[in-house]
């Protein structure tokens, strides 16, 4: 099955941004997969997604994007091995590594 496109942009509290970054950054450090939810959908980032580090300047204006990317491919793989969890897995702990 292929996924829907999708391009989103979705703001968070500060709050809200620095414990998804603490819970991503513990994720990349253990090399496990990531697990969040951006305007209301369920994401699974697999171990080895490539991260990269964007800078646009233009307009008047600087940007800075933190970006994951990897193939559906990698996705599914995600998913399988994260199958299990699902069933005890609530909204709240949407955002948590998967361990």
């Amino acid at each position: 099955m292929t996924a829907a496109s999708r391009d989103v942009e979705a703001f968070y509290s500060t709050a809200d941004v620095v414990a998804k970054l603490r819970r991503l950054a513990d994720a990349l450090e253990t090399d496990k997969p990531f697990r969040i939810q951006i305007a209301g959908e369920r994401i699974r980032v697999p171990a080895r997604a490539q991260f990269s580090i964007e800078h646009e300047r233009g307009d008047g204006e600087e940007e800075i994007e933190f970006q994951l990317k990897w193939t559906i491919e990698d996705s599914a793989d995600a998913n399988d091995a994260d199958d299990a969890d699902d069933a005890e897995t609530s909204e709240d702990d949407a955002d948590q590594p998967v361990v």
